[in-house]
């Protein structure tokens, strides 16, 4: 258990209302949120600047004494810009991850012919280094780390390797939500190779994500995360028998109710940070 008084929780997620949309849970996280700041905790949530977030709308400004610093993908450096918005109805801060070649196109994970972006494994790569380097930089101690979304699958492999002697994460517990296939397409041959090569990984850490596309990105981020959260019906039957109450870890299944009641979530929350 950590040191301060207040318990620490941050979200990193690739989707949140009103910003983003892209499954139900979207909306859950937004009241999961603001249940959790009225508490009391304190809660810092970080997402990625995609291109179709509209800043003046949503009030985002960069904040410059966090910005300059470089991500490394796959040996490659790419600067980091960081920007903030209040969600709305409360003073939460969200933090943007933002890249111009990364994020500033004006679509998520496909183009206007729904083509999957060749770069979304330099995407995902960079967005989950740089949520992790941001927090170093606060130099705000997570108790938990809820990883929401397929573009944060590589946080809880990260927080179990290359970053596992970072003092920021030293008693962090993570925790991920599971979710349906959102893309068919592979991420390349080179996707673990990429990987490594940006976190000196071995060929043991990256293993559990080897079918290198969405499954295994689910699979990879529940077989390193201490908590996961069945976040739809419908999960691949695979991850269900793998992941489910009582085999293990812990399990959290899926509840239409959440949509009106995120206590179930929020306890989570209290009692993982407790431990």
């Amino acid at each position: 258990m950590s040191v301060q008084s207040k318990k620490r929780i941050l979200i990193i997620t690739n989707e949140l209302s009103p910003y983003l949309e892209i499954t139900d849970f979207a909306h859950i996280l937004n009241k999961l949120s603001v249940k959790t700041f009225d508490s009391g905790m304190e809660i810092r949530v970080i997402m990625p600047r995609f291109g179709i977030i509209n800043e003046r709308r949503h009030r985002l400004h960069e904040v410059v004494r966090l910005s300059g610093i470089n991500v490394v993908v796959d040996k490659d450096d790419h600067p980091l810009l960081i920007k903030v918005a209040s969600l709305p109805n409360a003073r939460l801060q969200v933090y943007f991850m933002d890249n111009e070649d990364f994020f500033k196109r004006k679509a998520v994970f496909r183009d206007e012919h729904e083509h999957f972006f060749d770069d979304n494994t330099e995407r995902l790569i960079f967005f989950c280094k740089s949520a992790l380097e941001i927090v170093k930089k606060f130099g705000w101690p997570p108790d938990v780390i809820h990883c929401h979304g397929w573009m944060t699958s590589l946080i809880p492999m990260f927080l179990k390797t290359s970053y596992k002697k970072e003092p920021v994460f030293a008693h962090s517990k993570s925790i991920y939500t599971a979710q349906k296939e959102q893309f068919p397409e592979s991420l390349g041959a080179d996707f673990l190779k990429m990987v490594m090569n940006s976190a000196a990984l071995k060929d043991k850490d990256v293993e559990p994500y080897n079918k290198s596309n969405n499954e295994a990105l689910i699979y990879g981020a529940c077989k390193y995360a201490d908590v996961i959260i069945h976040g739809e019906e419908g999960l691949n039957k695979e991850i269900v028998s793998e992941f489910k109450p009582g085999k293990g870890k812990k399990v959290i299944p899926y509840n239409p109710d959440w949509m009106e009641n995120t206590e179930p979530l929020f306890e989570l929350y209290q009692n993982l940070s407790q431990d």
